[in-house]
């Protein structure tokens, strides 16, 4: 009966699988009714301030630097192709769209995820082997409200602003290599980044990069708070710490582009197309 076994295992993945979201269900609720009941313990600066700098300040080289080339990598792959139609002057306004709406959000995101999220995992996993978060409890201190709130709204709040920050030198990268490398006109370039580039798509990415930040910081510190006993198991914490975040992360993409894309055209009804 070779097919039994094989069923089996099928079946206890997808149990285990929906038990594990409902038990990260429930922690997410938990951190969420902390915020809610004692805001400003929860977000004291003594507790908020560093997870502000950990996320979002140390963030700062590696999202930068991916935004800058992103935006290099645009204009050299698409100059060809645009030059083809006689439409390179409007390959700025392309890339800006791609940068602000698609790319910059999911990438930010996922240089977060493999910088902050294993960090946040392993050190919360640490804490949890070495009994750290049993002792806390056993002085009456909530590992939630003082350990995952802060985390968890610190990438909710850094995330956008390092799209923002991505977004501007994947804009600044582009601009390099299409106008002062391939020769498009400076003119030309912003003209149509101002004609293609409505402010609600920007808007949609700072809204992506907002769900994304939840997803990093939430399974992060789920991760950490279930990690197993063992060197190893803190090893495997941050590694599905990252997996799973990257996977949320393309899933919620692909969920607020419909959604959003929905609203733009509700909104923006006449917004002009790339070759308008």
């Amino acid at each position: 009966m070779p097919a039994v076994p094989a069923v089996s295992k099928v079946g206890s993945t997808t149990y285990d699988a929906i038990a594990g979201f409902g038990d990260f269900t429930l922690f997410l609720l938990a951190a969420v009714q902390r915020l809610i009941a004692q805001p400003t313990r929860c977000l004291k600066p003594s507790l908020i301030f560093p997870q502000l700098y950990s996320v979002g300040v140390l963030s700062i080289p590696v999202v930068g630097i991916t935004g800058a080339f992103i935006g290099m990598i645009l204009a050299l792959e698409g100059f060809d192709q645009f030059q083809a139609i006689g439409q390179e002057d409007r390959l700025g306004g392309v890339i800006v769209v791609s940068v602000c709406k698609q790319i910059g959000p999911v990438l930010s995101a996922v240089m977060v995820a493999g910088r902050v999220g294993g960090a946040l995992s392993a050190e919360l996993g640490t804490m949890r082997i070495t009994e750290q978060l049993d002792a806390m409890r056993a002085m009456d201190a909530d590992p939630i409200r003082i350990l995952v709130v802060p985390r968890i709204v610190a990438c909710v709040i850094m995330t956008p602003i390092l799209t923002i920050f991505s977004d501007a030198l994947g804009t600044a990268g582009a601009w390099l290599v299409t106008v002062r490398i391939l020769g498009v006109s400076d003119v030309e370039f912003w003209h149509y980044v101002q004609h293609i580039v409505n402010l609600i798509e920007p808007m949609s990415g700072l809204v992506k990069a907002t769900v994304f930040g939840l997803c990093i910081g939430s399974i992060a510190c789920y991760r950490g708070f279930t990690c197993q006993p063992g060197a190893a198991g803190v090893g495997q914490a941050a590694t599905s710490s990252f997996v799973t975040s990257f996977l949320a992360i393309i899933a919620a993409n692909l969920v607020l582009a419909e959604f959003l894309n929905t609203i733009f055209i509700l909104l923006v009804p006449d917004a002009p197309s790339v070759f308008g």
